[in-house]
């Protein structure tokens, strides 16, 4: 398969020009194969994690009913930005796959509204979140390597509950880091190709080798977001996971889930209501 489309410049150099459209549906069936081998990973192979909650400990005495885990910015964030990514998913790809429309408008304003709300979570988890939550850490390394070892049958210590975000999220989140900060710097150039309120057109900016370099990342991001996509999609709806989708429309999870599934050590409940710029519930387990 060739996963890049060339040309000929007038000069007779061979440049590239888009990727190959084929990687469109490589990587929607990466996605759907990723969920598929996973479902039946958990459904016959996976062990249970340890979910059990012992409410007489002095930890669940100081937890609330209901535990903060996002405010209401990081929820307005997350929305906004999964609206602009499948607008600009759908006005990219529906003209390759047939459907005519009016789309380069579209696709650019999605764009710039993409770029400005990662520019505000980049300052916001600076600067009022604990912006270190979402990198992987040692601890991470331990509890992964023993979860391993364990679903491979064999001996290894039981790993820690999690921390705010559990190692796929850390890993998920920095997937989307790479793909959305590729796709926003490309688009940005890509913006002098077409006439737009901000900048002058100027198609001559830059060589049709670099030219073509640009388009060919801009459409791998893409391409690797639609795997993204449905891999997060899938997780969101999972029934074990699906607390966590509550929480991103509602801003908390319940106390159970929150010892069920986590470490207080690792996770302060007073980190958790801090973020969300809430004062901790009255009502706390006695």
């Amino acid at each position: 398969m060739n996963f890049i489309q060339w040309a000929l410049s007038p000069w007779g150099e061979r440049i590239p020009i888009h990727i190959s459209w084929d990687l469109l549906w490589a990587a929607a069936i990466a996605g759907v194969l990723f969920l598929v081998v996973h479902a039946i990973y958990v459904g016959y192979w996976a062990k249970p994690a340890d979910e059990s909650v012992d409410e007489s400990t002095l930890a669940a005495a100081r937890v609330p009913e209901r535990v903060a885990r996002h405010s209401f910015l990081a929820r307005a964030y997350h929305w906004v930005m999964a609206a602009c990514m499948f607008v600009l998913l759908f006005t990219a790809f529906l003209p390759k796959v047939g459907v005519k429309f009016s789309w380069v408008k579209i696709h650019w304003t999605a764009g710039i509204v993409l770029t400005i709300i990662v520019l505000y979570h980049i300052i916001h988890s600076t600067f009022w979140q604990d912006f270190w939550a979402i990198w992987p850490d040692k601890q991470d390394v331990v509890d992964a390597s023993r979860r391993f070892r364990r679903a491979m049958g064999e001996a290894a210590p039981p790993p820690k509950k999690f921390g705010k975000y559990p190692l796929e999220n850390k890993l998920f989140h920095l997937s989307v880091l790479c793909a959305g900060l590729a796709v926003i710097f490309t688009g940005f150039f890509m913006m002098f190709r077409v006439r737009t309120p901000f900048f002058t057109r100027n198609p001559y900016l830059f060589s049709d080798m670099t030219w073509g370099v640009i388009y060919v990342l801009h459409g791998l991001a893409g391409v690797i977001f639609v795997a993204l996509i449905v891999i997060h999609i899938y997780f969101a709806l999972r029934p074990e996971k699906f607390f966590l989708t509550k929480s991103m429309i509602f801003g908390w999870i319940s106390r159970e889930r929150y010892l069920g599934h986590y470490d207080p050590e690792r996770w302060p409940v007073d980190e958790g209501v801090r973020e969300a710029g809430q004062s901790k519930a009255p009502e706390v387990v006695s």
